[in-house]
């Protein structure tokens, strides 16, 4: 009995500190917003080949220093062929000639295309973005609602609103940057929380059908004891995943997979503390899932 005590108090301590999180997230969000990428905003983005020697860290440290701001520098494929992606000045008449930069830097510098990203395809690139996410909880919201009885799946639909809120709250806190790829992460975690959800909200259901006599909170430490050999595999083996991508894919993958790092992380914790916790305060009960008895009567 002293272990379940002990496993309900900790899912309530850590359901109290997620707590606080999501209020210095909120505040974060609020006061200093999110460092949204060129995706978003708009800019230059051109592609060059150049010397085959050339690093990546090499040429993002010239260009950023003769063009005052910073340069994301992707490589396209082939040996030399770089993306190059930096903010628009306002005058670009005071804006250094790109070419005349790289010739101090390659002695063959080819200029393959240049293009300007206006702030219009931004500005609809985030309401499209925006609307993916809400689209995304939408369809979750209904799945739910079928799926499980409404305590387990409000439950299930907090915890979501949970990584997303910890998520945009840590991308806001350390500055990093707020592009597509982060975006294409933010959407995956979705997807990976609900999954942890659904596995703990399904073994809760099964126990409170057959054993009818316990309380919500024993039943629901039993599912989460049942359940975490898996979750700690899978957890396990995607973060020593993503961990590789984090440190061996560069620059590129640098934002998508800090993302998905933090989301599952956070992820796993919500599914064993936000989630299971609201049931317990809404009083989910065996007698919520007892069969409805058919009358005799016509």
């Amino acid at each position: 009995m002293m272990k379940i005590n002990n496993a309900t108090r900790l899912r309530h301590i850590g359901t109290l500190i997620s707590c606080v999180l999501i209020v210095l997230s909120v505040i974060s969000l609020c006061t200093k917003g999110l460092n949204f990428g060129l995706d978003f905003t708009g800019g230059m983005i051109s592609e060059v080949k150049l010397d085959t020697t050339l690093t990546a860290a090499q040429l993002q440290t010239h260009l950023e220093s003769a063009l005052h701001q910073p340069v994301t520098v992707v490589s396209s494929g082939e040996p030399g062929d770089w993306v190059l992606r930096y903010a628009a000045p306002e005058n670009m008449d005071t804006q250094p000639d790109l070419k005349n930069v790289l010739a101090s830097l390659s002695p063959e510098v080819e200029m393959i295309n240049v293009s300007l990203v206006g702030p219009q395809v931004g500005q609809e690139l985030a309401e499209q973005g925006g609307l993916a996410v809400l689209v995304t909880l939408l369809v979750i919201l209904g799945y739910l609602s079928v799926r499980f009885e409404w305590r387990l799946a409000s439950g299930a639909l907090l915890a979501l609103v949970h990584d997303i809120v910890l998520l945009l709250g840590f991308i806001s806190i350390t500055g990093m940057e707020f592009n597509l790829t982060v975006l294409a992460a933010l959407l995956a975690v979705l997807g990976y929380s609900l999954n942890d959800s659904i596995i703990i909200s399904d073994r809760i259901r099964e126990l409170l059908r057959a054993n009818v006599s316990l309380p919500i909170a024993e039943l629901t430490n039993r599912a989460i004891a049942s359940t975490l050999s898996r979750t700690l595999i899978t957890s396990g083996t995607t973060l020593i995943s993503v961990g590789s991508l984090w440190l061996l894919g560069g620059e590129p993958l640098f934002g998508f997979s800090v993302t998905m790092f933090i989301g599952i992380v956070a992820g796993t914790w919500s599914t064993m503390t936000v989630a299971t916790v609201l049931p317990e305060f809404t009083k989910l009960g065996p007698e919520h899932y007892r069969p409805t008895p058919v009358s005799d009567t016509p």
